[in-house]
């Protein structure tokens, strides 16, 4: 008789060791799988857009604990609610009806072996799109197995190559290590981009970076194993979107996060190490200096209109189309 995944659970590198069947692990989750939110996104990068938009579907619950996280409600309060792995089928078979172009799971590491039955369903069911795991490429390869025959892009972070920034803010000091293993196999098992005849990514990896004000000495590492391990195998998104946490947690002193956001002269150095490191397939966001466009998951659209159309919510499930 096969061991229940829940049971010790060691899908995320934490290995907390909780039996999730009757209590949460560290992800703050049991055994259920919670979703918070499923939407036609438009903010993503363009070959996932696409014209259709992103079918992405927000799992509650994570690995990690940054402390500047923009989907905190999701990830560390918990906000979503439970359903079946019949009702996960229906929300990716709604969005799949209203012409999405892939199916991507966000934050879904901790929740790994419902999210495969889930996929499994709906792939009986008739659901035919591309699938992306969207993570935080803190990961183990005991999760990453899990979701292996449904998962055709990997959309992971690399957060950082420093283990006291790991420390510091995102609660894992391992991060680096486990990544940089994780990022590895999924260009080993993705390690090819393959497009449909619109241009839509339908196989590969786009690796994500999100630049922390002050700490560029950090991405110039990034933007430096990319170019020796991925260039040429993946897609590099280098993001410019941190935004300062109105609550950092009870952070203080030189652990507390940036209070600003990134500046000019940060962006130009940007450039300029993209220039250096040869890394030119890929994606740079424009500088983004206001909070508009954090999302809020208590409202059935937790985007804003152009960027997001709500297909389910916690709250009221499927919208009216």
């Amino acid at each position: 008789m096969t061991e229940s995944p829940w049971a010790s659970c060691e899908l995320c590198p934490r290995r907390c060791g909780v039996n999730r069947a009757g209590a949460k692990g560290f992800c703050g989750e049991g055994a259920e799988l919670r979703i918070a939110s499923a939407s036609i996104h438009r903010g993503e990068e363009p070959p996932i857009t696409g014209e259709g938009g992103s079918g992405a579907l927000f799992v509650t619950g994570c690995t990690l604990g940054c402390v500047f996280c923009q989907n905190y409600q999701i990830s560390r309060e918990g906000m979503g609610r439970s359903v079946s792995t019949g009702e996960f089928a229906e929300i990716c078979l709604a969005l799949a009806s209203r012409g999405v172009e892939n199916i991507n799971i966000v934050t879904g590491t901790h929740a790994a072996p419902a999210l495969a039955d889930g996929l499994a369903a709906a792939r009986k069911q008739g659901l035919v799109l591309p699938v992306l795991w969207n993570s935080s490429g803190y990961e183990t390869g005991a999760a990453l197995e899990r979701v292996s025959n449904f998962v055709d892009v990997y959309l992971p972070d690399l957060k950082t190559l420093d283990p006291e920034i790991a420390r510091r803010w995102f609660h894992a000091a391992d991060y680096p290590q486990k990544a940089d293993r994780a990022l590895r196999a999924m260009l080993d098992a993705r390690g090819e981009l393959r497009y449909d005849g619109r241009g839509v990514l339908v196989s590969g990896v786009i690796i994500r970076h999100l630049v922390i004000p002050g700490e560029l000495y950090a991405t110039r590492d990034v933007i430096r194993w990319f170019a020796r391990n991925a260039r040429g195998r993946a897609l590099f998104s280098l993001m410019t979107q941190y935004t300062p946490p109105k609550a950092p947690s009870g952070e203080n002193g030189r652990d507390a996060p940036p209070d600003r956001h990134l500046n000019q002269n940060e962006y130009d150095a940007l450039l300029s190490w993209l220039d250096e490191y040869g890394v030119d397939d890929g994606f740079l966001q424009e500088p983004v200096r206001n909070s508009l466009w954090l999302p809020d998951f208590n409202r059935v659209n937790p985007f804003s209109s152009t960027l997001s159309v709500p297909v389910w919510h916690w709250k009221t499930g499927f919208a009216v189309s």
